[in-house]
């Protein structure tokens, strides 16, 4: 039964209310605590005029992040916890604060339990992460969709000669984080995350549950899952009201199985991911796959460089919902191998169908010292077809300088 929800932001309160009063007993009881963290200014500078008059082209936010670690137990126990904060100059939306990890983990012999808000990752290709399904996407962090919301979670591993495997029951869904209309990139329509639609009676409460196995086969690794709940995928449907219009989130039930496998030969990294979706809306299946070809000391210097090659695939119809429908990523990769850690990724995905459609990336980043770093992040998008998705970001290619302080 498809049910439309009115409330506010996502909250997981009385689930990290509980885990708390679970968690704090055993942590005053250790011995040490370890306090760390970072802490960063961002400048992100947009390089056309926007295409809505709510919009800017600079942009200045902060944010904050604190890693606080413990063990009892004779090590056997341990709690993390991350919260995190971030405060944006135009957007109201993206000022926002998260707890990326607050998990309780115990380890036995041959087996893992790891209770609470935790961050689990899934895959092996670059240009995209198909079988990543346990944590939910905090899309305002990020335009590559690689940031990620804390899940509410038990998750039981059971290493074994022949593979671990990994057993995850998660209680509680978190939504997608959209911009706000000040937001920049943005969708047309304003997103009406105050009422999502769960195709699941039981709304976020709806119980979600997901395994998988991995294994080694010498320079193979193999991984096999399977997830069933609510998809962390949203359908955005439009809703008219009045004089006005928005995009609603339509969270439906969503079964996948995947597969990730990565193999080392030499200098060559061979990467694939598939999945196979069903829901009620739809089936359908999507693939990545490439490799990664590293030159060590190019030259004859100290520089390490990669060349990245991976081709994506998804074979849904509605191009506006499938930015990787028939695409290639080409990028490079330049490590300097130098005391700073300085590194350089740079790349371009180009649509196959459309000759117009492309997007191009940078990413850079090196330490000043101990405690700061600077990384440097631009995006570029080309369109000319008002069916694909890039096309949305027409105008919206930008930079971004952060300075990071970690303590």
């Amino acid at each position: 039964m498809t049910k439309i929800v009115s409330k506010g932001r996502d909250k997981c309160g009385a689930f990290i209310a509980l885990a708390t009063m679970c968690l704090v007993p055993s942590a005053l009881n250790a011995r040490e605590v370890d306090v760390s963290g970072t802490a960063a200014i961002e400048q992100r500078y947009f390089l056309q005029d926007a295409l809505y008059p709510e919009q800017e082209r600079a942009n200045v936010s902060v944010f904050a992040q604190v890693e606080i670690y413990t063990e009892f137990n004779d090590g056997n126990d341990s709690i993390l916890f991350k919260p995190f904060y971030r405060q944006d100059q135009n957007d109201s939306d993206r000022s926002h604060g998260d707890i990326r990890e607050l998990i309780w983990l115990h380890v036995g012999d041959d087996w893992e339990l790891r209770t609470g808000i935790g961050k689990v990752f899934w895959g092996q290709t670059e240009s995209l992460h198909l079988v990543d399904i346990i944590n939910q996407t905090d899309n305002i962090e990020a335009i590559d969709g690689e940031d990620k919301l804390g899940q509410p979670m038990v998750n039981l591993n059971l290493i074994r000669d022949w593979g671990t495997t990994s057993f995850f029951f998660m209680p509680y869904f978190r939504e997608r984080t959209f911009a706000g209309l000040e937001g920049r990139p943005r969708f047309e329509l304003d997103i009406d995350t105050d009422r999502p639609i769960y195709e699941s009676s039981d709304e976020e409460k709806n119980i979600d549950w997901a395994v998988r196995w991995n294994h080694y086969f010498g320079d193979w690794e193999v991984g096999v899952s399977y997830f069933d709940g609510t998809s962390r995928e949203p359908i955005l449907t439009p809703l008219i009201e009045e004089e006005s219009a928005v995009l609603q989130p339509f969270y439906p039930q969503l079964k996948q199985v995947g597969v990730d496998i990565l193999a080392v030969k030499g200098a060559w990294l061979f990467k694939f991911e598939g999945i196979s979706r069903r829901t009620s809306v739809e089936d359908y299946t999507a693939a990545v796959g490439g490799f990664e070809y590293t030159n060590v000391g190019v030259f004859n210097s100290s520089f390490d460089l990669g060349w990245l090659v991976e081709y994506q695939f998804d074979d849904r119809d509605n191009l506006l919902l499938v930015p990787s429908q028939n695409d290639l990523m080409l990028g490079s990769r330049i490590v300097f191998n130098d005391v700073d850690g300085t590194e350089i990724l740079f790349g371009v995905i180009q649509d196959l169908d459309e000759s117009s459609s492309r997007a191009g990336f940078i990413e850079a980043s090196s330490r000043i010292n101990d405690n700061w770093k600077w990384s440097f992040d631009a995006w570029l998008f080309s369109s000319d077809e008002p069916m694909e998705p890039v096309y949305q970001f027409r105008r919206d290619d930008f930079v971004e300088l952060s300075l990071e302080y970690y303590f």
